[in-house]
């Protein structure tokens, strides 16, 4: 039996022949995101992902190429290794059934379950349908079309060996309902249960005739045989203890801690493996979890649709982290998902950018400016009451998260990591700690602040790790943190009252820039042939007039009615933090509220030369509130800084009285 602080995960074997789609990614992720988090908790972890590469697809794709089968998949083989690593997959070992140790091992099952003569020939007429490789039954085919891919089937009579899967359909009844956790979630366990209380287990053909397809394992008993795929590829899981291990491991990782599928290939893993492993007698896995599908904009992802998400082209566009997030964010894991990249956009900009991105870039910020660079001590309480609140939550939230890998809940923890961040942001808002900092008295209310928000984004760091490790090492690199994340982290780590005083940050750049949407058929900034309008009130550079014959007289200035001007959205705003933009003189990057409970924006103001960073924080400044956004030099701008000045800036646009931010300017 498995060693008991062993945990082995498992993906399915991918089709060497299928182009590596959402949810491939989907599926690996997952298998990721655990195996990740049971290391740091210090598990000995296995983690097994690979290629099932036998079968008749694979041989009719190599006979159309004119190459070898075994060519042929060593070719496809790589699309589906370097995509795991642009996805950060940690997976310990890959693979492949056409290796020959894989081979050997599949044919000493089926010896063996053929002397204890529990595989028998027989004669045996059905529907076949290729795409799947398998035989269906008179009542399972409509219109002649295969009950799973809707792909027509054809007639085969044929001689085939057959496992004697039926007289296990009690036993396999029983296993499932004495142990509530085998098949998970509840609602495919009882679909796998309705299954076998309805109608008879019939026996498995697990054998094809070479003179139709000789791509697969050759049976030890009969040389005109191959194996079913599906008896070679399930035996996957226990072959690579054998053979993929420095030394052969079965009895330290099996049975399988938890075996993750999607929910088409349920009855494959629920019903045929558990029956051979039955029959081998070796245990059944802990758990196989069947999760959803991922639809895209509402519709089903096919190839004749053109709608199939390539994992690549959104780790290109997105990163590989953001699109780990967005994926076990959007949907509860075992429910069907839809993909949209415009919600993707969404989900990064309030969650990534203007979530753990802000709360890292404003935390530091202010370390940067009020404390040297170097996070202070606590000192007095600022806001006792939220104080208590982020403690309470951030001392309870190692042990919610440590419940919700255990149910699988994926989305669930994301959540719970998230109400810190919105907590902590509610802290830095109220607090104001730009305003503390203007008086020396408030320097012990000053200290806690910063404190404890650094002691929220070291939790935070070791939370968000598995599903975004890249992002999880950036942050504790820009805290002044070394924490090694391929150990187990220690337990001051998760600790809310261990001390976090007097490190040296070492801020870097942000974790998640703002990504501007591109609405269908229309030119955004970025795509525009001529240069973006500046988003201060003065230009960000001079402009050469155009040559002229002669002096033009000078315009009188355009008039505007009421109406036009009534458009305009002037709001008072408080500048959160500020910084300059690199490579330019004039451009600084304002981060401004504009009121409780509303959205943070991003402006790029030309204001530079006029006013260094630190002397904005806390300044409550006038802003165009509703212009477009525009890019400059690269930096996305959701406003406009009223200013005044020509070529220069003399002067930001204030207000006499101390007023809220976002009340509106009339």
């Amino acid at each position: 039996m498995r060693h008991q602080n062993s945990f082995y995960i498992t993906t399915p074997i991918y089709y060497v022949n299928d182009v590596p789609h959402i949810g491939h990614a989907y599926t690996t992720i997952a298998a990721d995101v655990l195996a990740r988090y049971w290391r740091l908790s210090g598990r000995d972890v296995f983690f097994l992902t690979g290629l099932d590469e036998h079968g008749q697809k694979v041989q009719q794709a190599a006979a159309k190429a004119g190459i070898d089968p075994q060519a042929h998949c060593d070719k496809l083989a790589p699309q589906f290794q370097t995509l795991w690593k642009r996805l950060n997959i940690s997976n310990d070992a890959f693979i492949r059934t056409t290796d020959a140790p894989h081979k050997s091992i599949v044919q000493r099952y089926l010896e063996e379950l053929h002397s204890k003569q529990l595989i028998y020939k027989d004669d045996y007429t059905g529907w076949y349908c290729t795409f799947d490789e398998r035989f269906w039954t008179e009542k399972d085919v409509v219109d002649s079309l295969c009950p799973d891919c809707r792909r027509p089937v054809e007639r085969i009579s044929e001689h085939n060996y057959f496992f004697k899967m039926g007289q296990y359909q009690d036993r396999l009844i029983d296993h499932i309902r004495e142990h509530p956790n085998f098949i998970r979630p509840e609602s495919r366990r009882n679909e796998v249960l309705g299954f076998l209380t309805t109608q008879k287990l019939g026996d498995l053909s697990i054998s094809r005739p070479k003179s139709r397809l000789s791509w697969g394992i050759e049976l030890p008993f009969d040389k005109d045989y191959v194996t079913y795929v599906w008896f070679d590829a399930l035996v996957n899981y226990v072959s690579a203890l054998e053979y993929l291990r420095p030394t052969p491991s079965r009895e330290q990782y099996w049975p399988a801690s938890v075996h993750l599928v999607g929910k088409d290939i349920l009855t494959t893993h629920a019903v045929y493996w558990s029956t051979m492993l039955m029959a081998l007698n070796l245990p059944l896995p802990d758990t196989i979890f069947a999760h959803g599908w991922w639809t895209v904009d509402g519709e089903k992802m096919s190839k004749s649709r053109g709608n199939v998400v390539d994992p690549n082209k959104m780790a290109d566009e997105f990163g590989a982290d953001a699109f780990r997030y967005f994926l076990f964010r959007e949907v509860p894991f075992g429910q069907d998902g839809d993909f949209s990249q415009s919600a993707m956009v969404t989900n990064i900009n309030s969650d990534l950018a203007n979530g753990i991105g802000n709360l890292l870039s404003r935390t530091l910020t202010m370390i940067e400016r009020f404390a040297g660079g170097t996070i202070p001590a606590a000192g007095t309480p600022a806001l006792p009451e939220l104080e208590a609140l982020i403690a309470a939550t951030a001392t309870g939230l190692p042990e919610r998260i440590d419940q919700g890998y255990r149910a699988l809940a994926f989305r669930e923890n994301l959540q719970a990591i998230w109400e810190l961040i919105g907590l902590c942001d509610e802290y830095i808002d109220k607090a104001a700690p730009w305003q503390l900092a203007k008086n020396p008295e408030n320097r012990p209310r000053l200290n806690t602040v910063l404190n404890t928000a650094s002691r929220a984004l070291r939790l935070l760091s070791v939370l968000m790790y598995p599903y975004m490790p890249q992002t999880a090492a950036h942050l504790t690199r820009q805290l002044g943190l070394s924490f090694d994340f391929s150990k187990p982290v220690p337990q001051a780590a998760y600790n809310w009252e261990t001390p976090l005083a007097e490190t040296k940050i070492c801020k870097g750049p942000g974790l998640f820039p703002r990504i501007e949407s591109k609405p269908q058929g229309a030119k955004t900034v970025s795509d525009a042939t001529t240069p973006p309008q500046p988003t201060t009130a003065i230009p960000t550079a001079p402009t050469a007039a155009p040559p002229t014959p002669a002096p033009a007289a000078p315009a009188a200035p355009a008039q505007i009615t009421i109406d036009e001007f009534m458009k305009i959205q002037l709001k008072t705003a408080k500048v959160i933090s500020a910084e300059r933009v690199p490579k330019s003189e004039k451009l600084l990057k304002l981060q401004v509220s504009l009121g409780e409970g509303a959205e943070q924006r991003q402006i790029v103001a030309g204001i530079g030369k006029k006013y260094e960073p630190e002397a904005l924080i806390g300044k409550t400044i006038i802003i165009v509130a509703n212009l477009k956004p525009a890019k400059l030099m690269g930096i996305e701008s959701q406003g406009m800084v009223l200013a005044a000045g020509d070529s220069e800036v003399r002067g930001l646009a204030t207000i006499l009285e101390e007023v809220d931010p976002g009340t509106k300017v009339k």
